[in-house]
């Protein structure tokens, strides 16, 4: 099945992108990310934004090339490139006479049942009022014992939360591979069933300096949301302007069977 259509038959879709996608030399993609959520919405869709990006919006403000290990400089240079990055999107929005409605999430806030009902309340209302809610992890305020680690893990359990159709992971590898796309013998793997067994592929890490994600997230978040029933479909962020008037080289992780959420 084409990527057009298993969006076309979502009907409420989250949409993960990732630091390296949207800022540095690939800053000009956030314009595009976002029309392509405009396409959605204007198809009839509800759409979820997970962003990340704060940090790596802030480092080159204060001199940083590689992103820092130390948790207090972590979470200050959340505090300035939040702001920032979602005044990026604001303005990108406003291209379309729309708004951004920000949400900041901690494990916390997903693991309790009164703040999680809180969150769904607000999403919810947003989406009712046409706004595109934008979704990242607190930063500022998250420690290691209360981080989902990274934000491929947040895009998941939104997924679920929401009651999700479907989850778009863009990255900047087009599609699952069975080693390292830069390794020789590198195979893409179209479509990965439900259950299947993947212990024999080679998954690695980010390949970046600015986020914490790579295949390995990836792949757990798609298991993750796969297992409550939302199906998960990876490619690269530079098939933005194909993946829902066409096809791209993706995988699709086939979900589970529905059962009512």
């Amino acid at each position: 099945m084409r990527t057009s259509e298993r969006l076309a038959q979502a009907q409420r879709v989250v949409v993960k992108v990732g630091s390296s996608s949207i800022t540095g030399a690939n800053e000009s993609n956030l314009d595009q990310l976002v029309d392509f959520l405009v396409r959605l919405q204007r198809a009839g869709k509800e759409v979820i934004l997970v962003s990340s990006g704060a940090i790596a919006t802030a480092m080159p403000l204060i001199g940083l090339t590689v992103r820092s290990e130390d948790l207090a400089t972590s979470q200050a240079l959340a505090s300035i490139g939040q702001a920032k990055l979602m005044g990026r999107y604001e303005r990108s929005l406003a291209r379309y006479d729309l708004l951004p409605g920000q949400m900041l999430l901690t494990v916390d806030n997903l693991d309790q049942e009164s703040t999680t009902e809180n969150a769904m309340r607000a999403l919810e209302r947003l989406l009712e009022i046409g706004v595109i809610p934008i979704i990242n992890e607190n930063d500022s305020v998250a420690t290691q014992e209360i981080r989902f680690g990274d934000n491929d893990q947040l895009a998941a359990r939104v997924s679920l939360l929401a009651k999700a159709d479907l989850l778009v992971l863009f990255s900047d590898v087009d599609a699952l591979y069975t080693k390292p796309p830069t390794e020789p013998g590198a195979a893409p793997i179209p479509v990965v069933a439900f259950g299947q067994d993947l212990s024999d592929l080679q998954v690695s890490g980010t390949s970046t300096g600015y986020g914490t994600g790579g295949a390995l997230t990836k792949l757990a978040a798609a298991q993750l949301a796969t297992a409550g029933g939302v199906g998960v479909l990876l490619t690269s962020t530079s098939n933005i302007d194909s993946i829902d008037s066409g096809d791209c080289r993706n995988t699709w992780f086939e979900p589970a069977d529905r059962i009512a959420r």
